[in-house]
């Protein structure tokens, strides 16, 4: 995530997946990679499965030209704290969290006189690049907006796409991709877990329920602590949900009372609804055939 020759970077965070999948790109590119973190291991393990360098200590961040800061969000204010002491004026910090207000938020008050950046890769560390992936940069002022200006090039000139927005859209935008997304899979695991059927279904389901069992499946087998971080810090996350739950409740009241006239009336307006917001709806059905094709 820098647009001019190489540098030295700083991963607090390095050993975990996203962390250690930006110090991988950042090595390939030529720059020097430092990454940082406690557990002296898994450290020293990272360092040498990703041909970088290793420090057990924040204020091995002094000497880089930019800080990548790739942590859990729980955690994030507390080692911006621990960073603090060792951060030095006019030094670039970055995020990788998902979600923004709040880590934007968080370093701005603990690196007031540093260049900051919050930035969310919308992929997971199976991407094998960049090409064709999802990323957003929430500036905050004219100076960030500048430097997330020569991000979005540098990152544009690798095929992202890239995403310009304040870091209260993005949390706004981020409770419906990622929050309601990852709560209807597990409301719907939880669902069939207690139906007790997925032994007989795995001969008796059509593309539909594929479908639906790949988005469930793909969720459920991510960290549960890293989603459960997710749905406790989203913010406006707890009024969608409700707004959901409502919803579900209502079309389950169409099927129970028998109002087969007005589901169909108002599935037919929802389908309007969305393909006047996306050209490519006709092609969804192929689409979902090619999604679950596990050949």
């Amino acid at each position: 995530m820098v647009d001019i020759g190489p540098k030295n970077i700083a991963i607090v965070g390095g050993y975990g997946k996203m962390g250690a999948w930006f110090a991988r790109l950042l090595k390939s590119e030529g720059h020097q990679v430092t990454i940082i973190g406690r557990h002296k291991d898994r450290l020293a393990l990272a360092a040498a499965q990703l041909g970088v360098e290793a420090a057990d200590r924040l204020n091995a961040v002094t000497g880089a030209d930019a800080v990548i800061i790739s942590v859990p969000i729980d955690s994030f204010d507390f080692v911006c704290g621990g960073l603090a002491p060792h951060v030095k004026p006019g030094q670039k910090v970055f995020d990788l969290t998902s979600v923004k207000t709040g880590p934007v938020a968080a370093m701005h008050r603990h690196f007031p006189h540093s260049l900051i950046l919050g930035a969310h890769p919308v992929f997971g560390p199976g991407a094998k690049g960049l090409a064709g992936q999802n990323f957003i940069l929430t500036p905050t002022s004219d100076a960030e907006s500048e430097l997330a200006r020569r991000v979005s090039h540098w990152l544009t000139g690798r095929g992202a796409r890239v995403r310009l927005t304040s870091p209260e859209e993005h949390d706004r935008l981020m409770a419906i991709s990622l929050g309601l997304a990852h709560f209807i899979a597990i409301v719907t695991a939880d669902a069939l877990v207690s139906l007790d059927r997925l032994t007989e279904m795995a001969g008796a389901s059509g593309i539909t329920y594929k479908a639906l069992l790949t988005l469930v499946e793909s969720v459920l087998s991510e960290d549960p602590a890293l989603y459960a971080s997710l749905q406790l810090n989203l913010p406006h996350l707890p009024e969608i949900e409700s707004l959901f739950a409502d919803k579900a409740e209502d079309w389950a009241s169409l099927v129970k009372d028998g109002r087969r006239d007005e589901f169909a009336s108002r599935m037919a307006d929802l389908k309007s609804k969305l393909e006047a917001a996306n050209p490519d709806f006709g092609a969804s059905y192929q689409a979902l055939y090619r999604l679950t094709d596990r050949g």
